[in-house]
């Protein structure tokens, strides 16, 4: 029977991955402690934890969570990134370690509840922050809008032009309505009695 706290981490750990956004599965040999120290503080401004595990322990969680692929991965000297914010800073953070310090291997993650391999994490830290990708999505939004606006506008400008234009028109007296003659043109009656003379 195994014994309360190994049952008690156990429960931690699967409730972490539960709780997470994304978990990132990294090898750590031959980090120093400064340089987990550093690779812990950017984790954390990227909303993120770094937690080593004991492995066992580790892979009793994943197997009660049906995550039972990634055991191969929980073995040797390894930790788990628990990226409780945008996944995307958290890979980041991990590849840009990863690039300068050949010791942070990167091994796999869980992204949705399923298992990721090392090229899709990369893939992942090469998206655009979430603040500057919900930007552009703002932007093609509002360039529709805008555009509709300025159309909307110019039938009022156009409509008062047009008018404006009507009313010169009528007070010079080169614009009558359908039907209507000037008043040069209108006979006149001694005009018409001359003529019947």
């Amino acid at each position: 029977m195994p014994r309360p706290e190994k049952v008690q981490a156990v429960a931690d750990i699967k409730e972490r991955i539960e709780a997470a956004e994304a978990v990132f599965v990294t090898e750590f040999r031959g980090l120093t402690v400064t340089q987990l120290q550093s690779l812990r503080s950017k984790l954390r401004e990227a909303g993120a934890e770094y937690k080593v595990v004991k492995m066992t322990l580790a892979r009793r969680a994943t197997d009660e969570l049906s995550l039972g692929e990634l055991d191969e991965h929980l073995v040797g000297p390894t930790a788990l990134t628990f990226a409780n914010g945008d996944p995307v800073a958290a890979a980041k953070a991990l590849r840009d370690m990863g690039s300068s310090n050949e010791n942070l291997v990167i091994k796999a993650g869980i992204l949705s509840g399923e298992m990721i391999l090392p090229e899709q994490i990369r893939k992942l830290a090469d998206i655009e922050p979430r603040e500057i990708l919900l930007a552009k999505i703002a932007g093609a939004a509002k360039a529709p809008l805008y555009k509709s606006a300025q159309l909307f506008g110019s039938f009022t400008r156009n409509t008062a032009s047009m008018m404006s234009q009507l009313l010169e028109k009528k007070e010079s007296g080169t614009f009558l309505p359908s039907g209507e003659t000037p008043a040069a043109t209108i006979p006149t009656e001694p005009a018409a009695a001359a003529e019947e003379e």
